[in-house]
């Protein structure tokens, strides 16, 4: 497990959570449950995190791209003008 700064959470688990987290304490020899809940998560919170876009919004994306640059492909912006744009 990677060491960074630990953040401290008081949680209530259910019943059912609360067997899960024991499961994995035990499986994998965990001293306490904060292992076992962060090891759970290493485990699957990839699936939230780490979403990939739906092929049908990079399609719309794309699509978006190409209609703008059709409409203004001749359109020219200067470093300076974009730098006062992006208010930099």
């Amino acid at each position: 497990m990677e060491s960074q700064e630990s953040i401290s959470a008081r949680i209530e688990l259910t019943p059912q959570a609360n067997r899960i987290i024991n499961v994995v304490k035990a499986k994998y020899n965990f001293k306490d449950k904060s292992e076992a809940i962060n090891k759970f998560l290493e485990i699957h919170g990839h699936d939230l995190i780490n979403e990939e876009a739906r092929e049908d919004y990079v399609k719309e994306v794309l699509e978006v791209i190409n209609k703008h640059m059709k409409s203004h492909k001749s359109r020219k912006m200067t470093l300076e003008q974009l730098d006062s744009l992006c208010e930099v």
